[in-house]
């Protein structure tokens, strides 16, 4: 197997590392931030993304670092329950924890931070440094993100949309609240929809937050830390206290406000030496909490035809063939859900779960 560059060291990226690791091909990861810059906020991880995960993380270890969710309870903003459904091994992680066990076994040495590339000019099928030189690499493997730069360099009719959502997630260590709260996955909805706030337990002290806004409804115009509190503390003033008490005592230094955006319709997964992986092949609406596991599948099948196939067109042929049909059914369950999430409360349908199975 010839060289490969692996540009992103997100979690598509490295997961892509580690199954390449596996089976001893050579390769490189180019990352356009500073590591420092890599934190994040976390996942929520449905049990064949866990089968995946534990093919190249020891189980153990992994699941030192977060929490199985016992169940889904969907509560009115005030606090009453409408409604549960037991869960089935979904797992919560900080994006913080899987990064640092997915680093664990890259060497230092196969990582470039702080490097951008972009398709080259003069050779079809390359990327290059910013100082203008072609890396060397037989076959590009893309997993720069949903707004992948790559992406809309090679595919320029393709049509990025604004969907009616954005979310505000962050993250609170308080062993209080965190003692409060049972393993279980905790979603307040307002009356009249469009508005959520997400509860999920990742550790004896640390739980990951997150609140979804109909973008047409409730308009947030200035994204500092300080402003993003004053305007969560004045939205959500009337909802059960245990919101308002996260909500309260989160350290908003590290928030993030996330514009949702999705593609019109899928590109091909590749173009020439150029394949892409995660969400730089398929960016999936937050509803789905399927990003992660599809970036292992991604990650494995893509390998898997790499090692067993003779020509590295075929590979991309048929990595594309077995993962773009059900792709393509979690972007219609996102779209699904993203229009239950808009619904007034006694419009949605009962006991709905915030996660697309395909």
């Amino acid at each position: 197997m010839n060289k490969i560059a692996v540009v992103g060291a997100g979690i598509s990226g490295l997961s892509m590392a580690n199954y390449l690791e596996r089976h001893k091909i050579d390769y490189h990861i180019y990352e356009r931030r500073k590591k420092e810059d890599l934190a994040g906020h976390g996942f929520l991880i449905p049990q064949e993304g866990i089968e995946y995960l534990t093919q190249i993380i020891d189980p153990a270890l992994l699941f030192e670092h977060g929490s199985f969710l016992k169940k889904y309870i969907q509560y009115s903003h005030t606090g009453k329950k409408l409604a549960e459904k037991n869960l089935n091994n979904v797992f919560a992680i900080s994006r913080q924890a899987l990064i640092y066990l997915l680093s664990e076994n890259i060497s230092s040495e196969k990582i470039s931070y702080n490097t951008t590339l972009a398709p080259s000019d003069k050779e079809k099928g390359k990327l290059k440094l910013p100082d203008g030189n072609t890396i060397e690499a037989d076959i590009i493997i893309v997993s720069d993100g949903s707004k992948s730069r790559i992406r809309k360099c090679l595919f320029k009719d393709e049509k990025m949309r604004q969907v009616q959502e954005n979310e505000v997630v962050n993250i609170i260590k308080d062993e209080a609240i965190a003692a409060s709260v049972e393993n279980d996955f905790m979603k307040f909805h307002h009356d009249q929809g469009g508005l959520t706030f997400g509860i999920l337990k990742l550790s004896h002290d640390t739980i990951l937050w997150y609140s979804q806004f109909d973008n047409k409804k409730y308009k947030i115009n200035e994204c500092t830390p300080n402003n993003l509190k004053k305007y969560m503390l004045e939205v959500f003033v009337d909802w059960h206290p245990l919101v308002s008490s996260i909500i309260q005592k989160s350290s908003y230094e590290n928030v993030h406000l996330w514009c949702v955006y999705e593609l019109e319709e899928l590109n091909p997964f590749y173009k020439d030496d150029i394949v892409f992986i995660g969400d730089a092949a398929h960016p999936l609406i937050p509803f789905t909490s399927q990003g992660v596991t599809s970036a292992l599948k991604d990650s494995y099948i893509l390998t898997k035809y790499l090692v067993e196939e003779p020509s590295v067109a075929e590979a991309f042929r048929k990595y594309e063939a077995e993962r773009k049909p059900e792709i393509e059914t979690h972007v219609k369950n996102g779209r699904i859900l993203l229009n239950h999430f808009l619904l007034p409360i006694d419009q949605q349908t009962d006991n709905i779960l915030p996660i697309s199975y395909k």
